[in-house]
């Protein structure tokens, strides 16, 4: 029975979904393949999956109801969903609205209408963000915390999602887990992320700014650790207890908040060259602090993040400098 997953084209549903397929599932991979970001890194890695057993693709935007729902008539019965796509980017919310009601609103409405219409689906699996915790200064976020006070518009539309997630496993029953991914970098990572952002900037000799005068912290996560929380998530759908909502969310982070300016030290120190900064003040929408709390994956899937960015970080560059400069 094959998977389907959305945003394949993006840089965590192309690394779920190579991973899918290395243990031998099918995968229909769905994306609109938009110019949020430069879409030859998102061709490049449609270009390495679709030499994958297994795996079909489709240029279908979610919000398409009817073309969303002709792919899952040509696939046949679906089981399982991981759904991937959205419109990204804190501060673009800010600038762009629009964008980002329609894209993560009605496209993550037009995925729970597509699984409560299956007849024997098992769950569905959709990311949320690390940002709904909003101006939180309690740390580590934990996924019992207050996530009602949004200080962007994205973060407003990841919290409605698993609203619109809750009332449909109260309405129709099926299984859902909502991951709150925290700043997620690696191999063939986003070109707006900060990671990618200063990596280019000092390979290049450029100036960049750096925000809240560098005294920012994130939990970096590497992009296998990732994988592995999705794919356990997947494989463990939650169940309907006392007649509770088999609805769920967890934390997906590394557990370690590291300084901002730590990680541009690792940065220089891989590519051996001296960073270019200009400090700023915050930004609106931004948070100075990011820290999950993973207890509830950890005891419930055994997630245990393998990757400090002493590691990661250094991993990231030497893909940066083969994809960006063929130096690697």
């Amino acid at each position: 029975m094959p998977i389907l997953v959305t945003g394949v084209a993006g840089f965590i549903g192309y690394h779920v979904s190579m991973a899918l397929l290395a243990r031998g599932e099918e995968v229909l991979g769905v994306d609109v393949v938009n110019d949020y970001y430069d879409v030859s890194l998102k061709e490049a890695r449609l270009s390495i999956l679709k030499k994958q057993t297994g795996f079909t693709f489709y240029k279908v935007d979610i919000t398409d109801i009817e073309g969303m729902n002709e792919v899952v008539a040509e696939a046949g019965e679906l089981q399982r969903v991981v759904h991937l796509a959205a419109q990204v980017g804190v501060r673009n919310s800010i600038t762009n609205p629009f964008d980002y009601v329609w894209a993560n609103l009605v496209g993550h409405l037009s995925i729970l209408e597509i699984c409560r219409n299956q007849p024997n689906f098992k769950h569905l699996v959709y990311a949320s963000s690390s940002s709904v915790y909003g101006g939180n200064t309690k740390l580590p976020f934990s996924v019992d915390d207050p996530t009602d006070l949004p200080v962007s518009l994205y973060a407003a539309t990841k919290k409605a999602d698993e609203l619109m997630s809750h009332c449909y496993g109260h309405l129709y029953g099926f299984p859902q887990t909502g991951l709150r991914f925290f700043t997620v970098y690696g191999p063939w990572g986003r070109p707006d992320m900060a990671v990618y952002i200063f990596c280019k900037a000092i390979f290049e000799g450029r100036r960049f700014p750096v925000f809240n005068n560098g005294d920012m912290k994130r939990d970096f996560t590497f992009i296998d650790d990732i994988v592995a929380g999705v794919i356990a998530s997947l494989d463990n759908p939650p169940t309907s207890i006392d007649k509770q909502v088999p609805c769920r969310l967890y934390n997906i982070g590394n557990h370690s908040s590291e300084p901002l300016m730590k990680m541009i030290g690792l940065i220089e120190e891989a590519l051996g060259k001296k960073a270019k900064i200009d400090f700023k003040p915050m930004q609106p929408g931004d948070v100075k602090e990011s820290l999950a709390d993973i207890e509830e994956i950890k005891t419930d899937l055994d997630y245990n993040p393998t990757t400090p960015i002493d590691i990661g970080i250094p991993k990231f560059v030497e893909w940066f400098k083969e994809y960006e400069g063929g130096l690697a």
